[in-house]
């Protein structure tokens, strides 16, 4: 696994102390949503619900996955490469992402709508890297 990037750089100057700090502690934070709702040899099966204005904070996805969305909504992303990414879902909006031997994505949500904004993500735990730890607080049931 590769370091995460330095934040000094300007990309990341329109951030806050508190995100560029949160952002250096994400490395091997696996938690991709809320609830871990299924998990077998193959797979890990998240539920995301976020309020309007909640935000999930910044995790690591190192495993290749896909989500959808289960509802209509707004949000932005504070994403590791010092860019902050708006973003508008329709109901069944799905998106891929593949990660080889190394590689990941560091990001946040925040729902910027007015209304939940729910999200099915399911990981393949056959990727190219090692499933990231995952606290038994977050294991439904």
């Amino acid at each position: 696994m590769t370091e995460v990037q330095s934040l000094t750089q300007a990309a990341f100057s329109n951030w806050s102390e508190a995100l560029r700090v949160e952002f250096n502690q994400a490395l091997g934070n696996g938690c991709v949503g809320k609830t871990l709702v299924s998990e077998n040899d193959r797979v890990r099966v998240w539920m995301l619900r976020l309020e309007p204005g909640e935000r999930i904070g910044f995790h690591q996805h190192v495993l290749d996955y896909f989500w959808t969305a289960v509802t209509p909504g707004r949000a932005i992303s504070h994403m590791d490469d010092g860019t902050t990414v708006e973003a508008v879902y329709a109901v069944g909006d799905t998106k891929h992402h593949h990660y080889g031997p190394g590689e990941y994505k560091i990001h946040d949500l925040v729902n910027t709508g007015d209304a939940p904004l729910i999200f099915t993500t399911v990981e393949f735990l056959d990727s190219d890297n090692a499933p990231l730890p995952v606290p038994d607080t977050l294991r439904q049931g």
